[in-house]
């Protein structure tokens, strides 16, 4: 038995059914569950003090593209919207292999720990040069994240009229054989699940009608979830409406792409008839403000979501378009975003910090994570507010507003993974080192 207690938090934010912020707390870990919050607790395992700090549920990535991590800032590509940016970066991506997925895998995992997050979903629809979904699960154990990958494709080439090069699609049949090898090799269903697998065509305008269909129907056999790229753009909506003849939403409901076991990334381009859809469907959301500012694709309506009952949940999406994986910096962007958009009352600090924690949670079906309460996951950010970011602050639980970006502990399945600012489980330095050296190989 392993336990671990949490010694005189300043400010708990628990996230709870109740939305319980407690002040003076202690929390004790045992065997990877919270099994108790209260005052003046005692243990007989390790304590740490907290101090001085914020406690928050550990963040929740619901968006990424970890590959691309090893391509940030790439000329070209800086300024071009959706489907030029990707017609810049296929060439480049088409010559990865299993090495770089997964150094870039662990590099853009250990950024997300530093900005407090403990659940990642990836989203990788190209396998070049042997390369595997398998390369990135291998990372994420290193780096102790729980971890929600997905085996997504891209199946309809330049040839055939889409936007990739012919060297990065693959057939149908092999995607969807791959998909169940995946599900059968590493989906966990169980509570407090390390890995999970879901299924996720890159995008509608990247494979046929079929296989959006067969990856529903494969997805619902093995009960796994479902997750693409949708509404993105405005170039997005005009793609679906001259080739499918409607709009992203009817598309995705009309091939069982709607429901709790689907979330689709970005959402941009939503209208209210779609929204209602996705919140009368509990269909969730991936909302990836960064990249969104970054390729001018425009402001997702978080907040008409929110008001209509939509799960939505935060997003980094890939380090090529972002191109930075900060979580906690993600869900300020989310919130001013919003104001600029509504008003200033439109989205408060607490709030966009619950969509990054509670509600990417509930996105990924994950109501053991993203929140501080006994009984659930052990998965926990402290937020060092001792320091000059947050000096001066009379409400340091307003964490997104005057806070540090980085965080100073946090705990994942109620192990250590940052230790004072630092990663525990992998020489980050070496990592580092050798990210750069396989970008310059790819650059020259």
């Amino acid at each position: 038995m392993s336990e671990f207690l949490l010694k005189n938090a300043d400010t708990v934010l628990t996230m709870d059914d109740d939305r319980r912020e407690l002040s003076g707390v202690d929390i004790r870990l045992r065997d990877g569950v919270i099994t108790e919050i209260g005052t003046d607790l005692e243990t007989s395992g390790a304590t740490l003090s907290a101090r001085g700090c914020v406690v928050t549920p550990g963040l929740v990535n619901t968006h990424h593209h970890l590959y691309q991590s090893l391509t940030r800032a790439v000329p070209g590509g800086q300024d071009a919207l959706l489907f030029g940016w990707l017609q810049t970066l296929y060439p480049i991506w088409s010559r990865f292999g299993p090495e770089e997925m997964f150094v870039s895998a662990q590099t853009g995992l250990a950024e997300l720990a530093l900005s407090g997050c403990t659940l990642s979903s990836d989203h990788l629809y190209l396998y070049p040069n042997g390369s595997r979904l398998d390369d990135t699960i291998a990372a994420a154990r290193e780096i102790g994240l729980r971890f929600h990958p997905t085996r997504g494709s891209m199946s309809i080439g330049e040839s055939d009229g889409g936007l990739p090069p012919d060297s990065l699609v693959e057939r149908e049949a092999s995607i969807l054989e791959d998909c169940i090898r995946v599900v059968d090799a590493f989906h966990d269903p169980s509570e407090g699940a390390m890995v999970r697998v879901g299924i996720a065509p890159c995008s509608p305008f990247s494979v046929s009608r079929e296989l959006m269909r067969d990856a529903a129907l494969l997805a619902r056999d093995k009960k796994v979830m479902l997750h693409t790229h949708l509404a993105e753009n405005d170039e997005d909506i005009r793609y679906s409406q001259e080739k499918f003849g409607c709009r992203p939403g009817q598309y995705a409901e009309d091939l069982g792409w709607t429901g709790p076991d689907v979330w689709h990334a970005h959402c941009v381009k939503l209208d209210d008839r779609e929204i209602r859809l996705f919140a009368g469907s509990s269909t969730g959301v991936a909302h990836c403000p960064c990249s969104n500012c970054r390729l001018g694709s425009g402001i997702a309506p978080v907040r008409s979501m929110r008001d209509a009952g939509v799960k939505v949940g935060l997003g980094v999406d890939g380090s090529a378009s972002n191109d930075a994986g900060n979580l906690v910096l993600e869900a300020r962007q989310s919130m001013l975003l919003q104001r600029v958009a509504y008003g200033a009352d439109a989205m408060s600090a607490r709030e966009a910090l619950e969509i990054a924690t509670r509600g990417g949670a509930d996105v990924l079906n994950r109501p053991d994570c993203g929140r501080l309460a006994v009984g659930n996951r052990a998965d926990i950010a402290l937020w060092d507010v001792s320091g000059v970011e947050s000096a001066g602050s009379w409400d340091p639980a307003a964490l997104l507003l005057a806070g540090p970006t980085r965080v100073k502990h946090l705990f994942v399945e109620g192990r250590q993974v940052v230790n004072d600012g630092q990663i525990t489980t992998i020489d980050l330095p070496k990592v580092i080192e050798r990210q750069n050296r396989l970008a310059r190989k790819l650059q020259s």
